[in-house]
């Protein structure tokens, strides 16, 4: 896994990105993603419960990769 440094320039994108929320998120289960203008953060995706929270960073071949393991239910609960 690729590691991406947070920066102020990061921290900026994220208070400036626009969210968006799943169109599969339930009420209780909601996540956010957004797309990043500029360095090695393409995507980034947050819990709409915790929007100061924790922030998940994915370079362009991360967020692919992720997705394609959500798709497979490579994240399944059962």
């Amino acid at each position: 896994m690729n590691e991406i440094r947070d920066t102020p320039s990061v921290h900026a994108q994220l208070a400036e990105a626009p969210w968006r929320t799943s169109t599969r998120s339930q009420t209780s289960n909601c996540v956010e993603v957004a797309s990043l203008r500029t360095g090695p953060a393409a995507v980034a995706l947050r819990d709409s419960k915790d929007r100061g929270g924790p922030v998940l960073l994915f370079d362009r071949a991360g967020w692919l990769g992720f997705i394609a393991g959500a798709k497979n239910g490579q994240f399944g609960l059962g």
